[in-house]
């Protein structure tokens, strides 16, 4: 099964506004240094292609060297816009499923990728919500266009009923590695507590 894993990514310098607040500083490099290990992680994988959504100059370079394909944004219109942005590639490349990650999951690793392509053969829509339950840090989506990404508050619901009004089957995993994000010093401390 042809799989494509898609890495959206806003600007640095816009990235992590929570967790500036909270630490009183801007957090450009950090963004930067998670999102860069989502995406060495995303190359090592059993994909078969990895598309960066970006305007970003640095992770442009970064997809360049590593082998992965820049879907360039024309515009910033959020993460969902992006991510149907690279949807929309993934399909033109002729895959039959994707994983749509989420650039600020340090724990992300190959090992819990591979994992979850492993464990999802079949049609249908796996949800890998946050710690909290309530969002989404990942969509592996068979076919690419089983439901129209929605991210942000409440998208794990979301996405269920999406699923069900679509009539996918669909099911929520609670992965470690996709569960801690990072966008408050809370996040930031709970991701460190399971290093």
């Amino acid at each position: 099964m042809k799989t494509i894993a898609v890495l959206p990514v806003k600007s640095f310098k816009a990235a992590k506004t929570r967790l500036a607040q909270d630490l009183g500083l801007p957090q450009p490099e950090l963004a930067a240094q998670m999102a860069e290990g989502v995406l060495r992680a995303l190359c090592a994988s059993k994909a078969d292609g990895v598309l960066v959504v970006t305007r970003e100059r640095t992770m442009m370079d970064l997809a360049d060297e590593l082998g992965a394909e820049i879907v360039e944004e024309d515009d910033v219109r959020g993460h969902s816009a992006a991510a149907t942005l690279g949807i929309r590639r993934a399909l033109e490349l002729g895959a039959e499923r994707v994983l749509l990650a989420a650039g600020d999951c340090p724990l992300l690793t190959t090992h819990e990728i591979d994992a979850l392509f492993d464990r999802h053969t079949g049609e249908g829509v796996v949800i890998l919500a946050d710690r909290h339950g309530t969002g989404t840090n990942g969509l592996l989506l068979t076919p690419p266009d089983a439901i129209a990404p929605s991210f942000g508050m409440g998208s794990r619901e979301r996405h269920a009923e999406l699923s069900h009004h679509r009539g996918m089957s669909w099911t929520v995993e609670d992965v470690p590695a996709f569960a801690y994000d990072v966008d408050t010093a809370d996040d930031l401390a709970a991701a460190d507590a399971q290093r």
